[in-house]
């Protein structure tokens, strides 16, 4: 283990997964809670086409996917919020819209990048500083939503009519909640890629919930969790030379059906 931790990259990734455990369990106790587990996939899905267009217009990928899926999360909000549609019509048009999209102006761009199979696969060797410095940021900001909104958050989670009469602003928590599962999922690509990050994000709190009496509760079992199957996997990686995004989404798997079918 010495030796693996002497690479600079092994550093980084394993700081980054971390980090990211942090961010994953709370908000993937809110999405869990909220039974909103084909938001995630939709996102990252939809975010696919800012990947595109980045690569078409020439700008970073993280910017492109970033703006797609912060759009993409309010946008499913809205729909679900103000028209005809379900929350699941409105997360499968743009789970749909967002890889084809993302297909066209990659075509269109006329090059191909390497670079996109980390996003579409996950790849935690190419961590950067800049990658750890982001991951940091959003800890700090969902932490203080959750510190300073817990009330809110389980009101809009548990009881959204009542939080609504009681006065609370329900439509800024509810965005805020999106927003934060938005970029905790493009977080999360970097971990697994966006085919796998649905699974990050809601296997640790579908766990955690089994053994919760409370959101709180749930947030940080979760958040252990996350720290759990993303450190192991990772390390499970190193020693049998595979993928570390689907090594971790396995040793996930592997646990949530050990514990579905014995407790």
């Amino acid at each position: 283990m010495a030796e693996m931790f002497s690479y600079t990259f092994m550093q980084n990734a394993f700081i980054l997964t971390v980090l990211a455990s942090i961010s994953c369990g709370i908000v993937g106790s809110l999405i869990t809670v909220n039974r909103m587990s084909s938001f995630t996939g939709s996102i990252a899905h939809a975010s696919f086409g800012g990947l595109g267009l980045a690569y078409m217009v020439g700008v970073h990928p993280m910017v492109g996917a970033t703006v797609f899926a912060v759009g993409s999360a309010l946008g499913i909000g809205a729909l679900s919020d103000r028209s005809k549609l379900g929350s699941d019509t409105a997360m499968a048009a743009l789970w749909a819209t967002g890889m084809a999209a993302g297909l066209v102006f990659i075509k269109l761009s006329g090059t191909y990048n390497a670079d996109l199979m980390s996003w579409l696969f996950g790849s935690l060797m190419s961590v950067s500083q800049a990658d750890i410095i982001l991951t940091a940021g959003l800890d700090l900001v969902v932490i203080g939503s959750v510190v300073f909104l817990y009330k809110e958050f389980v009101g809009i989670s548990y009881d959204l009519e009542f939080t609504r009469i009681q006065g609370m602003p329900v439509w800024f928590i509810r965005g805020l909640f999106l927003v934060m599962a938005a970029l905790t999922t493009i977080v999360l690509m970097k971990v697994t890629g966006l085919i796998m990050v649905i699974a990050l994000l809601t296997i640790p709190a579908a766990i955690a919930e089994k053994f919760s009496s409370s959101l709180l509760k749930m947030m940080l079992l979760a958040t252990l969790l996350s720290f759990l199957f993303s450190v192991t996997g990772l390390l499970l990686s190193w020693w049998l030379d595979l993928p570390s995004g689907p090594v971790i989404i396995l040793f996930s798997s592997i646990v949530y059906f050990v514990t579905l079918f014995t407790s």
